[in-house]
C-alpha cells in the first residue's frame, strides 16, 4: 500500500499551523523537491527518529525545500548521533540533501 501526504497532511505532521501562507509555502516545497512522492511517506518516522537527538524537520525560510536541523545547543554526542541518522537515512532512501555550511543543517532537495 502507497500513502499519498498531501501538503496539509505534511503541515500537520510537523506541527505547523496551517494557514494559506504557510500552505502555500509548503506547495512550493513539495514542487521543488525532486520525487516527493517517494520520500514523503518517510518523513513523519524520519521527524520523530530525529526528535530523539534534538533535530527536526522544518520549512526552510531561505529556500524552497524542507531542512533537516539540529538544535545549536545540542551536546557533541547528540550531533555525532544526528549526523549518523542523517547519513542513515540519506543511503536507505537515496536522498538528495546539501549539507549547510558551518551549521547543523542539511536541505533536503529530494530522492536521487
Amino acid at each position: 500500500m502507497h500513502l499519498t501526504l498531501t501538503a496539509e497532511g505534511l503541515l500537520t505532521q510537523l506541527g505547523y499551523t496551517q494557514t494559506p501562507q504557510v500552505l502555500s509555502q509548503m506547495k512550493e516545497i513539495v514542487e521543488n523537491t525532486s520525487n516527493f512522492s517517494k520520500f514523503s511517506p518517510h518523513i513523519p518516522s524520519f521527524n520523530d527518529a530525529l526528535k530523539v537527538e534534538k533535530a527536526y524537520i522544518a520549512m526552510s525560510n531561505s529556500h524552497n525545500y524542507l531542512k533537516i536541523k539540529c538544535d545549536e545547543d545540542t551536546n557533541a554526542s547528540n550531533l555525532s548521533a544526528f549526523r549518523e541518522l542523517v547519513n542513515h537515512w540519506e543511503k536507505k532512501y537515496k536522498l538528495n540533501i546539501e549539507k549547510v555550511e558551518k551549521k547543523n543543517t542539511y536541505y533536503l532537495l529530494g530522492v536521487n
